[in-house]
């Protein structure tokens, strides 16, 4: 599979647009693989380096394996693509099923981390977390908490935020 590498500022656009449809979170631990579809993420620079920014809840499993690799790939769509992968990915936990297997997804080994790319989904950013913040939900407004938190922010599956130093970007062929 060949890799055209990209510039995050060249896709930014595409990348943002995107996020909006929802894209691919991958991590792993071992052999195990998991994805997850996101929908809270952006594209920036922090400390002098390209970031991917992502939020992940306390409860999924694929936070417990990101913690425990402290890498991971953003897999977005270029053109169109089989919802029902999105419907399967963004419903179901790793926890329970082989997600990758049950989407008919193929990974592709990463350039420069240990994480895969997905070959369905080839606008790959690959990233290692350069830090990460669980939230005070305390500190959020009452309005954002009703919405995004209904237990009203009693402390139970906040999110934790992820700063990805995106170290490869490219479009798969």
């Amino acid at each position: 599979m060949n890799r055209e590498k990209i510039s995050i500022m060249d896709h930014g656009t595409e990348m943002l647009g995107a996020l909006q449809q929802g894209v691919y979170l991958t991590t792993r631990s071992g052999d195990r693989i998991n994805t997850m579809v996101i929908g809270w993420g952006t594209v920036g620079i922090i400390w002098g380096k390209p970031v991917f920014i992502c939020y992940v809840r306390e409860s999924r499993y694929t936070r417990e394996l990101l913690d425990s690799i402290s890498e991971f790939t953003v897999n977005m769509p270029v053109g169109p693509y089989d919802r029902s992968i999105f419907e399967l990915c963004g419903s179901k936990s790793g926890r329970d099923m082989d997600k990758i297997s049950a989407a008919g997804l193929t990974p592709v080994e990463g350039s420069t981390v240990s994480v895969p790319a997905l070959a369905e989904f080839p606008m790959t950013l690959e990233c290692r977390v350069l830090y990460r913040q669980e939230q005070d939900l305390g500190l959020i407004p009452g309005h954002i908490l009703d919405v995004y938190y209904p237990d009203n922010g009693s402390g139970t599956d906040g999110h934790i935020a992820y700063i990805g130093e995106i170290v490869d970007s490219y479009i798969l062929s």
